[in-house]
């Protein structure tokens, strides 16, 4: 089992424990989408297909922020980004600026990248490398802008 998955369940119990409600409901429905994609694809989950699936929903969770802040409802705002902040507690730390910077220059060099053309390749490197550290459509822009 899923060292990240066995996280969850660890503060599941917690929750529960310390009568939680909004922390119990987000993880839960973090155990929902983690069994959905087990069901869906018939595949033990790995951390990597974990990270994955956590970056996935914290991504939608971002999505509903921007729509709940454009409608000026700022108490589901705060509802989504208290979700956020309960998924962030399972991904690895996140990189700082600097580090990510540094991450992709090197990734750039070590593929011998020289223009836009290569971009998919080093996005093939760096999405296995930054998956859960860093938001990757931040990093596409970065690599975009170091290969024009």
């Amino acid at each position: 089992m899923s060292i990240v998955i066995e996280q969850i369940n660890a503060a599941m119990k917690v929750a529960m424990r310390a009568k939680e409600r909004e922390k119990l409901t987000v993880i839960r429905s973090i155990q929902a989408a983690l069994k959905q994609k087990e069901v869906d694809e018939r595949i033990q989950l790995t951390d990597e297909i974990v990270i994955a699936i956590l970056d996935k929903e914290i991504k939608k969770r971002k999505e509903a922020i921007t729509q709940y802040e454009a409608a000026g409802r700022d108490d589901l705002v705060a509802k989504e980004q208290f979700q956020i902040t309960v998924i962030q507690e399972f991904l690895p730390k996140q990189l700082t600026a600097e580090e990510i910077q540094s991450i992709v220059q090197a990734t750039i060099a070590s593929t011998h990248a020289t223009s836009i053309k290569d971009m998919a390749k080093v996005m093939l490197v760096l999405r296995k490398e930054l998956l859960g550290r860093a938001d990757l459509g931040s990093v596409s822009a970065l690599v975009k802008s170091l290969l024009t």
